[in-house]
């Protein structure tokens, strides 16, 4: 991607002032964080269509990905760095007085892994994407993530890790793409006029599952995948069945934190209910991408491939 010095100087204080009314060398390291990440966000947006528009126009195969966890770090330089930036970038902000690596350290690590199982689905993200392969990733985003540790008078004590405080700059909320997922109930099954089969479901609680997309960018070759965290949600219109705070709470604590305590039933409940929302949820954006297609059903594993990364997505297979 070519960029001028230049020109990235002017759009950098132009992007600082539409987002904080005031000049950049007012700012703190977190505002001139979040104004270059929203530019260099809008750098790669006509690559991230266009890979899109390649994968649905070819119909090529693609991989789901699904993981409880992905660990991918703080996103600001491996972004630069795969577009092939950096060197303009860090020249820029030098002209402009400021030091990419103290900007770049006010990036807040995603709290979305616990260690080698959310590093690996990153890092098969970022492969995938930088070979040229089509793949997508599908997990949960988490508010808090695991926890935040201090020591305080020899004990460890967890805290929650409230990493969003400041949004993220990388994700992109899709409410066009969300789905619903339900619990409990009954089903039911009925046959039409055409013998197709139809499916009732009847007393279920209904969550909006909301996509929140990341883009995954190839290194140096115009490849922009996707990785879709689900957030749960009361659904539109849906507001007075739950009207009390413990219906409410019950919705976000879906996607509160990653791996909730299990010592207790409420605990082991939860945790398949984390199963179950994110593992429901991508599978019907799958099933959605594939009828856009418009392809006979007998194709569906010609088109889609999907990976489960250890046991907790394993739901999706009856699903």
């Amino acid at each position: 991607m070519a960029f001028d010095v230049q020109e990235f100087k002017k759009e950098f204080q132009k992007k600082f002032e539409e987002l904080f009314a005031y000049g950049y060398e007012s700012g703190s390291k977190t505002e001139q964080y979040i104004a270059l990440g929203d530019l260099v966000r809008g750098l790669y947006s006509d690559d991230w269509i266009q890979t899109v528009t390649d994968y649905n126009k070819k119909k090529e195969k693609q991989v789901f990905y699904f993981s409880m966890e992905f660990l991918p770090g703080r996103m600001l330089k491996s972004n630069l760095l795969n577009m092939g930036i950096m060197d303009c970038v860090k020249q820029g902000l030098e002209e402009l007085g400021l030091d990419l690596d103290e900007v770049a350290r006010a990036e807040v690590d995603p709290a979305l892994g616990n260690g080698g199982l959310g590093r690996l689905a990153s890092c098969f993200m970022d492969s995938i994407a930088s070979t040229g392969l089509a793949g997508n990733g599908n997990g949960i985003r988490y508010r808090y993530g695991l926890f935040k540790q201090k020591f305080i008078n020899g004990y460890q004590i967890e805290l929650p890790e409230n990493w969003l405080r400041n949004r993220n700059v990388w994700e992109v909320r899709k409410e066009n793409k969300a789905v619903i997922v339900r619990f409990g109930g009954d089903v039911s099954f009925t046959q039409d006029g055409d013998g197709k089969l139809r499916v009732h479901h009847e007393n279920t609680r209904d969550i909006l599952a909301v996509p929140y997309d990341t883009a995954q960018i190839g290194y140096n070759n115009g490849i922009i995948n996707n990785l879709r965290l689900w957030s749960a949600e009361i659904p539109y219109g849906d507001e007075a069945r739950f009207s009390t705070e413990e219906q409410r709470e019950e919705v976000k604590r879906i996607t509160e934190v990653l791996y909730p305590d299990d010592s207790n039933y409420e605990g082991r409940l939860l945790r398949v209910q984390q199963e179950y929302f994110f593992s429901s949820a991508g599978v019907q954006s799958i099933v959605r991408y594939f009828k856009q297609l418009k392809l006979d059903w007998s194709l569906f594993p010609d088109k889609i491939a999907i990976h489960i990364n250890d046991t907790h997505p394993t739901l999706e297979i009856p699903e």
